[in-house]
Order: C-alpha cells, then structure tokens, then sequence
C-alpha cells in the first residue's frame, strides 16, 4: 500500500526524490514552509552584490545568460534580470521541433519585451525522431532529449561566448520534492544534470547500432570540460534560492505586464492552462509516461503546488488528481506517426517502466494500483476504530 503526503497530494514514491515523516508530511512541503522563514531581504542584496560581481561593466559582453522554453518561467526570469536590474542577456531555447504555436507566439512576446538576444538551437529533426524512440526505450521518456538540450547548451553557449553567470529559474528537485533546502544556495552542477534531470543517461548512452547515431550528431549535447568551466569560471544559479518561489503570482504578474498566453482550453492531463506550453507532447505522452512509471502525473504536480500556495484545498487538489492523472492523452496518435511506432509496441514498452512498488496485475492483466482516496479512506477507518 502506498502512503501519501496528508498536506499536499504526493506518493511516497516519486519520481522528484522526497520522503515522509513521521507525521507523514512530505519534504517537499517541508522546504516550502522555509520560504516563509528565510530573510529573503538578506538574499536579495546577496543576489545583487552577486550580479554587480558577473555584469560585464564595460559592455563589452552579455550581463548574463538565461536559459528560456517562452513559458511562465522564463518570463519571471527575463523579466527580474532585464527590467528590474537592467542586465543585458543572451537567452539560450533549445528548441525540440514539436513547439505549440502558444509557445512560439510567448517566444516572440519576450524578444520583444526583453532586453536581450536569443538562441535557438534544434537539432537535425532525424536526429530528434531517432532520441524520441531511444527516449522511450531506454528511460521510459519520449522527451529526454529535451532535458538534455535545456540543461547542455546554456552551459556550452556559456563556453563560447564568455559568459560567466548563467541563470536557471527554480530547482525542480528542491521545490517539489524537498531534496535540498533553501538554507542552501544550490548551484547548477554536472551531477544534478545528469543524475537528476536526464534521469542517469548522457549523449554516450544514445550512440548505438540500433538507431545509428554518432558522436558528431550529439555535439550540442556534450558537457564542457571541468578544465573549461574552471578556465572561464563558470557559475549556474538558481533564481528561486534569492526571491522564491510562487508560480501562480509570477504568472499573473507576466500576464499583466507583458500579455503571457495561457492554453485557450484544458490539457487533457491537469486543470493549469499555463504550464509547459512550449511542447507539444510535454503536457501528454511524456507527462502519461511518468503516470505509466509511478502512478502519478501533472495533475498531481498542478494541485501539490496550488495546496502549497493556498490556491486550493487538498480536498480539491484530490478531485482534480482522480479527474486527470489517469487519462490517455489525446496526442499519442502524432507522436507515434512522428517516429513511426505502433499503439501496441508503445504500450509494450511503456509497460516495462512500471514500478513494482506501484503497480500490481489483475488476474484479467488489468493493471491496478493504489490512489490518494484509497489511502483517505484507510485513515478515515483507522481514524474511527482509534476513536472506537
């Protein structure tokens, strides 16, 4: 039986690392309590003392890069870094060639909107059908190349153009499920990249017979040197570690200084109309896999946050999770025309990402598995044979 988070809406087993306590809390509630408790006046003048450091004063370079998908995110980021303390950024999108046309139209808004200049990169779209197949028989992820690509080519951009402050947004890891602290300063690292975000693998894992690719078609995706990064002094922060982090006042903000675009209908998996806009799989077949993996998908992701923020209830974060977390995205279709896959060798593959601890087979080969109302429904019992 599977134990859940009786704050937020989170399993015990997910895929962002977090643990319960005794009072079965879960850390990622844990570190979101501690944005109420750090000085977060302290950590900005820390954040500005640490720009005045890195700004190229003579201008004779970028201020800083920032790495951008064109979603709520990048805004909050482009927007704190250019209006507010007036850096010149060079803005890196890995660009996945399955772009919504919401994410282009947000693209364009910031280029717009921001002082800076942009770098697209997509690789060789061949290349890309190919690591979509690779994605999902090797990690149980149609969009590990994505991961690979946001959190590579800033760095390499970094390295070739000299520019020694890089920026991410929020630490995934740490804000949803509590890994690290926010007594922490985390700082991008080579192990979070691999280890954490392209789930263990790195481009070498992609190279094989099967699919034929080389060495040469992932250069866009191989880490500088530590002698290179040493040499130029490069350093990757984390915005979220000096202002914060609450997504639903970021977006609003966005929305009314620079007219963010929402999704103009619902996702087939979560309730937010304004999250991972850019891709057009993000919010379907990738997100369904991670259901596949542990039981759970955006909806959960969507509600956990909201409870976090005051923006719903848990009651509500639960309705939203028994709505959404199991539906068949509406997109496999495409993306099975898109690299030339079957519905039947999908599933068999996705099957075999089924974590053990999570899911269990019916005598009719049904797969079943234990749910958050299941798990209210055993405390509410407990609960009254205790009182009994």
């Amino acid at each position: 039986m599977i134990r859940y988070c009786t704050r937020c809406v989170y399993p015990e087993i997910a895929a962002t690392p977090l643990t319960l306590g005794a009072d079965e809390v879960c850390s990622g509630c844990r570190t979101h309590e501690e944005q109420s408790r750090v000085d977060w006046d302290r950590r900005r003048k820390m954040f500005e003392r640490l720009v005045e450091e890195y700004r190229s004063h003579d201008g004779s370079n970028y201020d800083c890069l920032i790495a951008v998908s064109g979603g709520k995110d990048s805004f909050w980021q482009a927007h704190l870094l250019t209006k507010v303390y007036g850096l010149k950024a060079l803005f890196v999108c890995y660009a996945e060639n399955n772009h919504t046309d919401v994410g282009l139209r947000n693209i364009q808004r910031m280029k717009e909107h921001f002082r800076g200049d942009f770098l697209h990169f997509t690789p060789q779209v061949e290349v890309l059908v190919k690591l979509n197949r690779l994605g999902m028989l090797k990690a149980g992820d149609p969009n590990w190349h994505t991961h690979i690509g946001i959190m590579t080519l800033p760095i390499i951009a970094a390295a070739r153009f000299g520019v020694r402050l890089f920026v991410y947004g929020e630490h995934g890891f740490m804000n949803l499920g509590g890994m690290h602290s926010y007594n922490d300063l985390v700082e991008f690292t080579k192990k979070y990249r691999t280890e954490h975000m392209c789930r263990g693998f790195d481009w070498p894992d992609f190279c094989e017979d099967t699919e034929g690719l080389t060495q040469q078609d992932m250069l866009w995706a191989r880490y500088p040197s530590d002698e290179e990064i040493e040499r130029l002094s490069l350093r990757g922060i984390f915005i979220a570690n000096y202002f914060g982090w609450n997504q639903s006042e970021h977006t609003q903000k966005m929305v009314d200084l620079y007219g963010f675009e929402s999704y103009d209908r619902p996702f087939d998996r979560t309730y937010r109309k304004d999250s991972n806009l850019n891709d057009i799989h993000d919010n379907g077949i990738h997100d369904y896999m991670k259901f596949v993996k542990f039981g759970y998908g955006r909806a959960t992701d969507h509600a956990c946050r909201d409870i976090r923020n005051g923006v719903i209830t848990r009651a509500q974060g639960i309705e939203y999770v028994r709505e959404y977390d199991h539906v068949v995205p509406g997109d496999i279709p495409r993306w099975l025309e898109y690299v030339g896959w079957t519905r039947s060798r999908f599933d068999e593959v996705a099957d075999r990402f089924r974590d053990p601890r999570v899911w269990v087979r019916d005598p009719h080969g049904h797969w079943l598995k234990d749910n958050v109302w299941d798990f209210e429904a055993r405390r509410s019992a407990s609960a009254r044979t205790a009182v009994s």
